[in-house]
């Protein structure tokens, strides 16, 4: 269902998912007035716990979705694997952004890598791997290379590396056959992503472009400031980003991650369709965040483009970081990072530590990069977080 009016505050703003990007959802949309649903069948959900009506329920429970209708003005969703009928099913009486569509082809990196060609965005050479004759039919030059599950990977999830032709054979099948696709493998220089958002009468903004570093998969440290990437590089990532979102009509906000190689070209890695990790440091280094411009999207109000109004860096803080007294995990020394200028912490509200679990970030923000960075380093080195 579409229109045009603006959402006002005071009405109710619907978000599929309960994790973490809901809740800061959740916490942007109450700052600015609206009222809050969260459709998430755990019942101590990140997001549930602060939201204002928390509905338990599958995400494909009729009920739940009739409840979601009867209540909200708009939904949004935080993570991509919500079913898209379910996005569909609910677009029929009430505006839904991002649109199924758009959430589907987030869904499979083969229907996404297609997108991306047709948006002339270079992406890495690649073969989409669904039967044995396409496993047979692999030129060689793609390898060494990664394999990855068509569906439902994430944060490394799903990926297998393989340098031979018996090692691709072999990986396959530990995935059981699925639809996968081949990745050659590329030298990297740096990764880098771009958070944009686009509203429904086509306006389009961007946040700075994020300089990206990942370890084992997971998105560790996120710095941003001039000069983080080069200009052109930086040009080069919105205009892709843009175009990757305007093919699809994109209403929403979207982050796609970009690889630089080491010749200084750029090619697109993957896009999700929400807020990113990478978007964090907005919240603190921004006049609007990533989360501000989700509740905007949705509820259909102007977009003015975000000013980045401090040198920032974004520490991702995995559920490793709790230390464990035998069976009891120890708190980090939380005082002691916050006793550090130009620290923000954001922890999700989540019980239980686990190794790879994203339980927070810390963002720090200051006058220069320099600076940024040196405190980041001291606040690593308190957290027990690897230096970069």
């Amino acid at each position: 269902m579409s229109g045009s009016a603006p959402i006002l505050p005071g009405a109710t703003l619907g978000v599929l998912g309960g994790g973490q990007l809901g809740r800061m959802f959740v916490h942007e949309a109450q700052r600015m007035g609206y009222v809050t649903v969260v459709l998430e069948p755990d019942q101590s959900s990140p997001a549930g716990l602060v939201a204002h009506h928390h509905i338990r329920a599958a995400y494909d429970d009729e009920h739940a979705l009739a409840d979601m209708a009867r209540l909200c003005a708009a939904v949004t969703t935080e993570f991509e694997n919500v079913p898209a009928p379910t996005l569909q099913a609910l677009s029929r009486s009430k505006p839904v952004s991002p649109a199924a569509e758009a959430v589907a082809i987030a869904q499979d990196r083969a229907l996404e890598k297609a997108h991306f060609v047709r948006c002339g965005v270079p992406c890495a050479p690649h073969a989409v791997i669904e039967t044995p004759d396409h496993l047979a039919a692999v030129q060689d030059d793609l390898l060494p290379g990664i394999l990855k599950t068509a569906r439902l990977g994430y944060d490394g999830k799903g990926q297998v590396r393989v340098a031979t032709r018996e090692a691709l054979a072999q990986a396959w099948n530990e995935l059981k056959q699925v639809p996968c696709v081949l990745e050659k493998m590329l030298p990297l220089a740096a990764e880098c992503s771009v958070v944009v958002a686009r509203g429904q009468d086509g306006q389009i903004v961007n946040l700075p472009v994020q300089r990206n570093l990942h370890r084992e998969g997971i998105l560790a440290v996120t710095e941003v400031h001039p000069g983080n990437v080069s200009e052109a590089v930086a040009q080069q990532a919105v205009a892709a980003a843009k175009s990757i979102a305007e093919g699809v009509e994109y209403v929403g906000v979207l982050c796609v991650e970009f690889f630089v190689l080491a010749d200084g070209s750029l090619v697109v890695n993957e896009m999700a369709p929400r807020p990113h990790n990478s978007g964090h440091y907005s919240q603190d280094a921004c006049d609007v965040s990533q989360f501000e411009l989700q509740v905007r999207t949705l509820a259909r109000l102007p977009l003015v483009q975000p000013r980045q109004h401090s040198a920032a860096l974004m520490l991702n803080l995995l559920g490793d970081i709790w230390r464990s007294d035998g069976e009891i995990p120890l708190e980090p020394d939380w005082p002691a990072v916050l006793a550090l200028p130009g620290t923000h912490l954001h922890l999700y509200g989540k019980t239980e530590a686990r190794a790879g679990r994203k339980m927070g970030h810390l963002n720090i923000t200051g006058a220069d990069a320099a600076g940024v960075r040196e405190v980041a380093l001291k606040a690593a080195a308190i957290l027990g977080i690897d230096s970069f």
